[in-house]
Parts: C-alpha cells; structure tokens; sequence
C-alpha cells in the first residue's frame, strides 16, 4: 500500500463526480445503481449531519481513489448500514477497500454503533466482494431470493463492532 493514502471524511462538490467515476471504473455497478450513490454524495454535501450520511474518503494524493457510504438503520438502536463502498478500478487490490472499510468499522464504533450490515449481490460477479465481506469477519446474516431479479438473491451480511 501507498504511503500516500491519506483519508478524509467531509464530502465536497467535486465528489459527486468522482464518485461517479469510482463507480463507473469498478464495473459492479448497473447504470440504474449509480444516480442513487450521486443522491447520497449530493444530499451529504447540501444538509451536512443532518443527511443521516457518513463518508470515509481515500486519496492518492489529490486523487479521490475510493469511498464509503455508511449511515445509522432508522428505528434501531446504535445499527449502521453500509450503503456504498467502492474503490477505482486502477486501486484495486491495493489494499485501499480494507483502509476504507475498518475506518468505517472504526467510525462508526465511535458513533455507538454496535453493529454494521452490509448487503450485495448472489450473482458471481460479486464473488469477490462476498470474499471480501468475509475476510473481514462478516458473517452472512440472510439470502432473500430473487431480490434484485430472477436468479439474483440480496445476501446480507452482518459484524458485531
């Protein structure tokens, strides 16, 4: 890994376009996916804490390389979910989604979560995001069948922080 990985935790104007190219170069996101990501990124920016959205920030210098979404589960007590994390398509396999996701884990902690849920897809283009989850000690909570379309369940996985 880089020493010039660096992080931040404010979102700013131009990351709604730099989250649109995280997203586009990962190549696990449907076009439909991504104005839903550049709603949170927009709302974030525009009503600050208030929005319910939390943002961790990877940067290659001035690159913005990688990002999480992450936010507290409405009528839970201290339950977060993790909306988005995504890392360029150039970074990958860098180490950058493991700084990303355990200074979510960490973040979030501070805030009194105990507990962070994530979901994705069963299709085999997420194979190694399913890994990924795991190696970091999620455990796979629930598969609701047919969730995203026929033949692409919703798993859902879970870590108590």
């Amino acid at each position: 890994m880089s020493d010039n990985f660096t992080l931040r935790f404010e979102p700013l104007a131009d990351d709604v376009q730099t989250v649109k190219e995280i997203i586009h170069s990962s190549g696990f996101f449907q076009e439909h996916e991504i104005p839903v990501a550049l709603e949170l990124v927009e709302e974030a920016i525009e009503k600050g804490l208030e929005s319910g959205y939390f943002f961790v920030f990877a940067m290659d210098g001035d690159r913005t390389i990688s990002y999480a979404c992450y936010g507290s589960i409405a009528c839970t007590k201290n339950s977060y979910d993790l909306y988005w994390i995504a890392t360029h398509d150039d970074y990958r396999g860098k180490g950058v989604g493991s700084l990303i996701l355990k200074e979510t884990e960490k973040k979030i902690k501070s805030m009194g979560g105990r507990i962070l849920y994530i979901e994705t897809s069963s299709k085999p283009l997420y194979k190694p995001t399913q890994y990924f989850y795991e190696k970091h000690g999620y455990f796979k909570e629930a598969v609701l069948k047919d969730f995203y379309d026929i033949n692409d369940d919703k798993i859902i996985y879970s870590k108590y922080l």
